[in-house]
């Protein structure tokens, strides 16, 4: 297992309900209402917490990688990230599809900057080997 040599940032959160609660953050910008999935809920689901971290997160890599490319990231960089959850005879579990676009940079470009920040990001470090990925630039 891999070990922190520094910490950078901690979040804090407190979850009641489970999947049809409320999540707060320790400093109130997060207050959210959870709803499960397909239950017709006003809430949000982990699912897409997760998918909206991870993207923000992906992007913020993908920005390192064209710094160490020299590269101008585009101001409209975007990803769209799908996280599915499902089920097997082990259970449920995740998977997830990250479709990347950097608009007006060359094929070959904009392929480093997605695989050195699939690299990078520590939501694909957390991921990887153990749920399907499958990361795109589109």
């Amino acid at each position: 297992m891999t070990q922190l040599d520094k910490v950078l940032y901690t979040a804090k959160t407190h979850t009641t309900g489970g999947r049809d609660g409320a999540s707060k953050s320790s400093d109130g910008i997060l207050d959210i209402k959870l709803s499960s999935p397909g239950a017709g809920g006003s809430g949000t689901n982990p699912e897409q917490l997760f998918a909206a971290g991870w993207s923000a997160c992906f992007i913020g890599a993908m920005r390192v990688a064209a710094k160490e490319l020299k590269v101008a990231l585009p101001e409209d960089v975007a990803v769209d990230t799908e996280v599915d959850l499902g089920t097997n005879e082990g259970g449920y579990l995740l998977q997830a599809r990250l479709n990347v676009s950097l608009p007006r940079l060359d094929r070959e470009t904009a392929q480093k900057i997605v695989d050195t920040g699939h690299k990078y990001c520590p939501y694909s470090k957390a991921t990887r080997n153990n749920i399907n990925v499958v990361v795109k630039l589109v």
